[in-house]
């Protein structure tokens, strides 16, 4: 949805007329129905106004068109500035500017991402080349009239106020620096150059409309493209009851009506290939050209699965195929063909980074498809905001009238197929009572140990790491993040052992699972729900403790900086019974999560000696 369009002549008459901003603020609010901020309509001024510099070169042409605000559709993302025109070879051209005020940018160690200051403080943004990068892909995957009808598109960044070279330059970022080029202060002739580069003659068939008005569907070189990456990628391949599920959801998208609601819950517990055939319903889909998204509510599955196709971690044009749990609170109905929701669980009422933006996730979702399909295990339940059940998921499918279906998957991959282990877990960990008291007395292929030092723990994961990548560290929120502040701090210290480790939350954030240098790091429930190892191992921290020969949990020895169990406190003043009933469930399910990540074995330290005893007594190997 474009906000703004003109030629160059009718752009530069309004900023020269002072009004420019003025008149984006309300084309904004008409046309988009948005609230703007003060300092957005600051930044217009400021930004247009060196943009007008740019465009006064007479050898770009007074006819070429002028795009301001292009609200990109399926997304909340605007393209600053489109320009548009053709080449000598008459074909049509669009020059994509994505603009910033910045003055200053840290480098950071993650692909693609930068640290600056926005909105008062520093903060992690995505890298102006990379994002003029990724509205092009966007663009050019999706938008029919951009590859129907071959309209060329030239990604670019101008960021008038920074002066370079500087960390925004530097190798690590050249892979998004050769795909969109950077300009910076003093360089308003290359970006001339640039643009006079493409655009040689003024814009005589719309472009900017036509893009404007394109249909929103997968081109059919991306859907090619990504089933040839399926092709052959054991990782993805379906046995038993999955491909029965698979092929119920294929058969579902393929035969509901456009404005018809269904909704198709799939239970199933850890290690029971959801997110395979969640994948694997993405890729399908798109090659049947609809309109289908990957959605989790944590990054770390989204970077995981989609580096499992693509081979890479970095960021690939599949990348606008996957998208978090909070992108649809705007989302028009029936927007897409299918969305494919994996650890439905996670989901949470409100979205946004400060819980401030939308209704209800699950409501949106709905809202948002004609077909949804829910992956779901409740016992993966992990924080207080965690609202992923069978029956918010019925109670919304039935406000909007969607035929709903439930499948289970019980088949077990992880864990080497135990069954026993995990009802052993639900059982030792009191989240269930099952059958399976005593591990020791289990037929199980699965290495199961408690050690008395995390220092051994660690070794022997650092030995089966060697082997495939496949080993990790994590555990129990109950260490404050302060490696975030100083990179030279320790977070996860144990007293008593040497043991010192840091959380893996900086270095490679959702990707760390895949990262072979991330071994020397542990990792906590947020970047390794939904994925798996070949070996984990856990520390448990003082949540969880024997007491007069109990399990207790105890919420108030988790971290200040874990959001997991955010507003327990105001929950247990209100209810303290139901309170704490609440925050031993999240507790519980944590352990319960992290104890299943493991294909081939789990490795155990308990910061409470009862709590070694517990599980030892119950079955667990003693090392």
């Amino acid at each position: 949805m474009i906000v703004y369009q003109s030629d160059k002549a009718g752009f530069c008459e309004d900023v020269e007329t002072g009004e420019i901003d003025q008149i984006l603020l309300a084309k904004v609010r008409g046309v988009l129905g948005m609230g703007v901020s003060p300092s957005e309509v600051r930044s217009w001024h400021q930004s247009l106004t060196h943009m007008h510099l740019v465009l006064t070169d007479p050898e770009i042409p007074a006819d070429s068109g002028v795009g301001i605000e292009f609200q990109i559709p399926q997304t909340a993302k605007r393209i600053d500035v489109l320009l548009s025109g053709s080449n000598d070879e008459a074909r049509d051209q669009a020059v994509i500017i994505e603009l910033k005020q910045w003055e200053t940018a840290e480098l950071t160690p993650m692909d693609g991402i930068v640290r600056t200051v926005i909105g008062g403080g520093p903060r992690d943004t995505a890298h102006p080349s990379y994002q003029a990068w990724s509205y092009a892909e966007l663009l050019r995957g999706f938008n029919e009239a951009v590859y129907e009808d071959d309209i060329q598109l030239h990604p670019c960044a101008f960021l008038h106020n920074y002066r370079g070279p500087g960390a925004l330059h530097a190798d690590f970022y050249a892979p998004w620096l050769t795909q969109a080029p950077l300009f910076v202060k003093g360089e308003v002739e290359r970006l001339r150059d640039f643009i006079k580069k493409w655009i040689r003659y003024g814009d005589r068939s719309e472009i900017i409309l036509r893009i404007d008005g394109g249909r929103i569907r997968p081109s059919k070189s991306l859907a090619d493209s990504l089933a040839a990456l399926m092709k052959g990628n054991r990782e993805f391949t379906m046995i038993d009851e999955q491909k029965l599920v698979f092929e119920r959801a294929l058969h579902l998208a393929r035969t509901t009506a456009a404005g018809e609601k269904r909704v198709l819950i799939v239970h199933g517990g850890p290690g029971t290939g959801k997110s395979v055939v969640a994948v694997n319903l993405l890729v399908a889909l798109t090659q049947d050209r609809e309109l289908v998204q990957y959605v989790t509510k944590n990054a770390a599955p989204r970077a995981v699965y989609e580096g499992k196709l693509t081979g890479t971690m970095s960021k690939t044009k599949y990348s606008n195929l996957f998208r978090g749990s909070g992108a649809f609170t705007t989302a028009e109905r029936g927007t897409f063909r299918v969305l494919v929701v994996d650890e439905a669980h996670r989901l949470n009422e409100k979205s946004g980074l400060y819980q401030n933006l939308g209704d209800n996730q699950v409501k949106e979702l709905i809202h948002a498809a004609d077909v949804t399909v829910f992956f779901l295990d409740e016992d993966q339940r992990v924080t207080l905001q965690d609202i992923g059940t069978r029956a918010e998921i019925v109670e919304w499918a039935e406000h909007y009238d969607a035929e709903v279906e439930e499948m289970e998957l019980l088949s077990q991959f992880r864990c080497n197929g135990s069954n026993g282990y995990l009802a052993w877990l639900d059982h030792v960990l009191g989240i269930r009572e099952t059958a399976h008291v005593d591990l020791s007395t289990l037929d199980y292929d699965y290495d199961f140990r408690v050690f008395d030092s995390p220092n051994e723990v660690r070794r022997l994961i650092e030995a089966r790491n060697v082997e495939t990548n496949r080993a990790r560290m994590v555990a129990g929120y109950c260490w404050d993040w302060v490696s975030k502040k100083d990179s030279d701090a320790w977070d996860v210290v144990i007293p008593g052992h040497d043991f010192r480790m840091q959380w893996n939350l900086t270095q490679h954030g959702s990707g760390w699972l895949a990262h072979p240098e991330s071994a020397k790091e542990i990792g906590c429930i947020h970047t390794c729900q939904g994925l798996e190892l070949d070996y984990v191992g856990v520390v448990i921290g003082e949540d969880l403790v024997v007491r007069d020969g109990q399990l207790v949990a105890q919420p108030e020895k988790r971290s200040r900086h874990d959001r997991s169990i955010r507003g327990y406190k105001t929950r247990f003043r209100r209810d303290p019974e139901g309170a704490r009933a609440e925050a031993r469930m999240i507790i519980l399910n944590t352990y319960r999560t992290l104890m299943t990540r493991g294909l081939r074995g789990c490795y155990v330290y308990a910061v409470d000696e009862g709590v070694r005893e517990w599980l030892r007594s119950r079955g667990g190997l003693q090392q």
